[in-house]
């Protein structure tokens, strides 16, 4: 099988956790397997903790414009759109993403308004998928809910676009932990789970896939999804009266 060259794209995670730097983050942990994935297929990534910066609430693009004192939200935004890809880690809390992680996607979901240079929806061309990790059952759950959102707005997910890891449910060590409670483990917790450890890499290469055949085909083609030819009325036979 012919190798593939990844070296254009660039890829940023952006890591959901509650922590903040420099505590350590089991989410990250996982997130580290994934990236030495792309960093070996040189892949340009970048990765950032949201917790560590002074994040508004809100849907707006710029929070400050809305009553809000700080919003670092417009500096990361430039740092996300910069991606080919984003990947979105949290960890289970109450069965769910975190906080943190919502406030992402409602931050995101800000900036879906905006338009690319073919008009289409911002993230037209963009790739999306998600890590999990957590303590009890929900890996599946809450990938759903940032994977509808991630495509709702625009983001394109390949197949099999999750990963994660959990441990039995109640008190327990999390992923990457070597010792618990006073017991010292074997190796760090998780790390051998062959499951994890292939969706993680079937994931990895999956986006860098899509992505890279988006990159290569410009994106999609405009034909159908402008904003501009939509308010314009200039394509679209059905706004004409007696097509309704």
């Amino acid at each position: 099988m012919p190798e593939k060259n990844f070296s254009a794209l660039k890829a940023i995670y952006v890591n959901c956790t509650l922590k903040k730097s420099p505590e350590v983050s089991h989410t990250s942990k996982l997130i580290d397997v994934s990236k030495k994935i792309m960093e070996k297929e040189k892949v340009d990534v970048d990765e950032l903790r949201l917790v560590d910066f002074e994040l508004a609430s809100g849907v707006y693009p710029d929070m400050t414009e809305h009553g809000w004192e700080k919003d670092e939200w417009p500096h990361l935004f430039k740092k996300i759109i910069a991606a080919d890809i984003l990947i979105v880690g949290t960890p289970i809390w109450l069965g769910e993403k975190s906080s943190v992680a919502q406030k992402l996607i409602e931050r995101l979901y800000a900036m879906s308004g905006m338009t690319n240079d073919k008009d289409q929806y911002i993230y037209y061309g963009k790739v999306g998928g998600c890590i999990i990790t957590g303590n009890e059952d929900g890996v599946k759950h809450c990938a759903m809910g940032i994977l509808y959102s991630l495509q709702h707005i625009g983001y394109s997910i390949p197949p099999q676009a999750d990963c994660g890891w959990i441990g039995e449910v109640g008190p327990g060590p999390s992923y990457g932990d070597t010792t618990w409670d006073g017991k010292k483990m074997k190796s760090p917790i998780g790390y051998d789970s062959n499951f994890t450890n292939r969706n993680t890499t079937f994931m990895t290469y999956n986006l860098l896939h899509l992505a890279s055949m988006l990159k290569e085909n410009n994106g999609y083609s405009g034909y159908g999804n402008s904003r501009k030819e939509w308010d314009d009325g200039t394509r679209w036979e059905f706004q004409n009266p007696e097509y309704r």
